[in-house]
């Protein structure tokens, strides 16, 4: 059972869901300023997602949150990040994946299916732990949202 606190955004939507998840998981930065995280290695990653909005859907979910489980999870869990293209380009040295552009491509994946929602909620961040002592905090800019 996770119980953290996490980085708080402000906001003044009715509603705000926060789904935690687990994500076990292997990468590398294939970069000469990555150092030793040039080589393959892995991390249990806590991700959360912040999601708001002022209006519920007809079943009276903000966003299910399986449906959020599903979009990453499912997606990374047990895998290679470097692995996923469609994902992480890695001709785009702005694509490794790094925690900070695991949160920003998490954050984007997400943002896309609420687009597709007819009430509009917005995630208004991701918050990455790759270790215990070292995380990452994605929020798009308010004019973004």
């Amino acid at each position: 059972m996770m119980h953290q606190l996490y980085p708080q955004v402000w906001h003044d939507y009715r509603y705000e869901l926060n789904k935690d998840m687990h994500i076990a998981a292997a990468h590398f930065i294939p970069h000469e300023a990555a150092g030793s995280c040039a080589n393959v290695h892995g991390h249990t990653y806590i991700v959360n997602v912040t999601v708001a909005g002022d209006e519920l859907d007809e079943s009276g979910f903000l966003v299910n949150f399986q449906t959020l489980k599903q979009l990453v999870h499912r997606k990374l869990d047990h895998t290679l990040l470097n692995d996923h293209s469609d994902w992480f380009d890695g001709h785009d040295p702005n694509r490794f994946p790094t925690s900070e552009v695991v949160a920003r491509t998490i954050y984007e994946t997400i943002q896309r299916y609420l687009d597709t929602l007819p009430h509009k909620p917005k995630c208004l961040q991701v918050f990455v732990r790759e270790t215990p002592t070292s995380y990452v905090v994605y929020r798009p800019k308010a004019g973004e949202r």
